[in-house]
């Protein structure tokens, strides 16, 4: 916009039709746009003659951009009257500023008073002081910026180059210098302290890194994988919350570390792949042995050689605790199957067991009432009494090896009480032999041959046998020889 030249209006006698008493810039801008009218009218009545500084009308058309928000003050008389005192307002309503020694114009005001001119540059002066003050303020905050001090200084600059305002100009320029050194001050603290933070977001991003490589380089068979990728999730998440939370790290050197902490996660990936490959063919070969195993067990699960598939249950148990694992839910359905195969084997064989030891009770039972009458028969005192005791021990002996087992507990004290009859009797009977038979010593020697004979044969026996009810009867057998050994000698 062209400057403007406002002068009184000649040859009228309408008045002005606004009243002008600017206190404040929006009332100027209002009597301004009356001046201009007035302007309009009194161009052709009397030309001006020179040259002015733009017109408050046309500083509020074309209002100067700064980011230092004007703040909004109420400024006292003596404030307003120090300032105007570098001022002076014509008889055209033209107003000067003293700016050192000389004067310069700063606008024009004719349809207001010389004192309300000069109020609303004075105004104007202490709103631009006003500025300049806030930003000196605003220098001291935590959270300014570099690039807004660049915008602060250049467009405060910019409004103390060449104000339009009255009051001490040259103390103004001196203030913006001093605001503009402590401005590039402030930069410099703001460099460096973004220099430290950035070494130190670097520091803690590469930090990241290296947790990062060091898990990926202690990678072996050994590793818990879960764990692992648990804390590659955390140091991610970590990496992530670093981002948001900091200074952002220059492009080559945040691609850099993205790139390391990438190819370690990548490590971790290929590696754990190749663990879960394995892991499933392990799997797979562990799977197929125990079908195999259960295969096996459902094969022997209704015998009734106990000892013999007993052993073999053991077997198949052991090959189990080292084939390994499929993964627990399959690993577990397998196990029911061979569980189950185990449970028909060894359930039938307690039936078996508790079938027995109900049939060695009563076996007791009835031995016991043998004992009774075999310890009737002693003490016997002569040849004769011995000879009608063996008769009936022998008989006794023959009854009680036909009854069969009793309990394992029970069977030495009634076996050992019984063997107490039989040395009573022979006792007697071996000093009746002494007594009437000289050849009772080899016949004696003969017996005892072929005793010990039957015994080696049933040892033998004994040591072949896997049935446990053959075996028990065969160690009866011996039991009883072992007893008519012991009374030949």
């Amino acid at each position: 916009m062209a400057d403007e030249q406002v002068t009184e209006p000649a040859n009228t006698n309408a008045p002005n039709a606004q009243a002008v008493q600017p206190a404040t810039d929006e009332q100027a801008s209002a009597s301004s746009t009356t001046t201009e009218v007035g302007s309009q009218q009194a161009t052709d009545a009397k030309p001006a003659s020179h040259a002015h500084a733009p017109s408050p009308l046309a500083f509020a058309k074309k209002p100067v951009k700064s980011p230092v928000a004007t703040p909004v003050h109420t400024y006292s008389d003596s404030d307003i009257k120090a300032a105007e005192a570098f001022g002076r307002v014509d008889e055209n309503g033209t107003v000067y500023v003293k700016e050192g020694e000389r004067e310069r114009e700063v606008g024009q005001f004719p349809s207001a008073t010389n004192e309300e001119a000069l109020t609303l540059y004075a105004r104007r002066y202490l709103d631009l002081k006003a500025k300049l003050d806030l930003f000196a303020t605003r220098l001291k905050s935590a959270n300014i910026k570099s690039h807004e001090i660049d915008e602060s200084i250049k467009s405060l600059g910019e409004e103390t180059a060449q104000p339009a305002i009255v009051g001490d100009i040259s103390a103004l320029k001196n203030q913006y210098e001093e605001v503009k050194k402590a401005g590039e001050a402030k930069k410099s603290e703001l460099a460096e302290a973004r220099k430290a933070a950035l070494e130190k977001a670097i520091k803690e991003r590469t930090a990241i890194v290296k947790k990062a490589e060091e898990l990926a380089n202690s990678l072996s068979e050994n590793t818990n994988w879960r764990s692992t990728a648990d804390k590659f999730r955390s140091l991610f998440e970590e990496w992530q919350e670093h981002q948001r939370s900091t200074i952002r790290i220059d492009k080559p050197t945040a691609d850099e570390l993205w790139q390391r902490f990438s190819a370690a996660r990548t490590t971790f990936n290929q590696q754990r792949r190749k663990w879960a490959q394995a892991r499933d063919a392990s799997r797979e070969e562990t799977k197929r042995i125990k079908e195999a195993i259960i295969k096996e067990a459902d094969e022997i699960k209704d015998s009734t050689e106990w000892g013999a598939t007993s052993h073999q249950f053991n077997e198949l148990m052991d090959r189990w605790k080292i084939a390994g694992r499929v993964g627990r839910k399959e690993d577990d359905a397998l196990w029911a199957r061979f569980r189950e195969a185990c449970d028909v084997f060894f359930n039938a064989r307690q039936a078996d067991r508790d079938q027995m030891s109900s049939n060695e009770k009563a076996n007791l039972a009835k031995k016991e009432e043998l004992l009774t009458k075999a310890e009737a028969l002693v003490p016997v005192s002569d040849e004769k009494a011995a000879k009608q005791a063996r008769q009936a021990l022998a008989a006794i002996q023959d009854e009680w090896d036909k009854i069969g087992y009793v309990p394992r507990e029970d069977m030495r004290r009634i076996e050992s009480r019984l063997d107490a009859v039989d040395s009573q009797i022979k006792s007697v009977e071996d000093a009746a032999w002494k007594k009437s038979d000289p050849e009772a010593n080899a016949r004696v020697s003969s017996f005892e041959t072929q005793l010990k004979a039957q015994l080696d044969e049933l040892d033998a026996q004994i040591a072949t046998e896997s049935d446990p009810a053959k075996k028990s009867k065969l160690e009866a057998e011996k039991a009883t020889k072992e007893q008519w050994l012991n009374a030949v000698k």
